[in-house]
């Protein structure tokens, strides 16, 4: 059954709103970003036809086939990559893309770079911190983010924030408490924290982007 998409929307940015005032950052509201991947095209419609302009991919294929036919009748969308990236898809992903959150190492730094200087674009870029120190998740280790900035802002990125996915089981305050650290001490004024579970307390301790997107679309069928 099609769930009631711009009820769940509505329901989302209320609750953000509610938990904001109640830690008193009522005027710091996170940027909603809706996670489309694997959702049947007309669920992302109605988010369209909701009014909601921000989204998040995973993968750079997966979004090619959405939103390549569709992102031209939308020109004020703007599209996040959220997912890993490999070097190989960089010049798509540049081409595609309004935003990537998921700068993780020199060599994509590099490719990035490059693509976005053949293309005429200049595409923000989040550094994705892998604050859980897991071996299966993408991220730059915390001891390696100065050094993955210097060289970023040395190859003319306009690095404006930090994105983070907590383990799963862990407790995520301690997560975002840690990466909102890690952008105060570097300068850098956006924080991607938060998703469907934990979008709420993400936008109380000062996430400028929440990645929500079950909570929006419904449950994903992978079959």
């Amino acid at each position: 059954m099609m769930p009631d998409i711009k009820a769940n929307i509505d329901a989302v940015k209320k609750e953000i709103t509610r938990m904001c005032k109640h830690v008193g950052v009522a005027e710091n509201q996170p940027r909603l970003v809706a996670v489309s991947k694997v959702q049947p095209i007309e669920r992302v419609h109605a988010a369209l036809d909701a009014g909601q302009r921000v989204f998040g991919e995973n993968r750079v294929q997966e979004a090619e086939e959405r939103w390549g036919a569709l992102k031209p009748d939308y020109p004020d969308v703007e599209l996040h990559l959220i997912g890993s990236l490999q070097t190989n898809k960089a010049a798509n992903a540049v081409a595609l893309f309004d935003v990537i959150q998921s700068v993780d190492r020199v060599k994509l730094a590099k490719a990035l770079a490059t693509e976005m200087d053949k293309q005429g674009k200049q595409i923000p870029i989040y550094l994705q911190v892998n604050t859980g120190r897991e071996d299966q998740k993408g991220g730059v280790q915390a001891e390696d983010l100065e050094a993955l900035l210097t060289e970023c802002r040395t190859l003319g990125h306009n690095v404006v924030g930090l994105m983070c996915i907590p383990p799963a089981g862990d407790d995520p305050t301690l997560h975002f408490g840690l990466l909102k650290k890690f952008a105060k001490r570097h300068g850098l004024e956006r924080l991607s924290m938060g998703m469907s579970g934990d979008y709420a307390l993400a936008a109380s301790m000062g996430a400028t982007d929440v990645r929500v997107g079950t909570a929006i679309f419904g449950a994903r069928d992978y079959s």
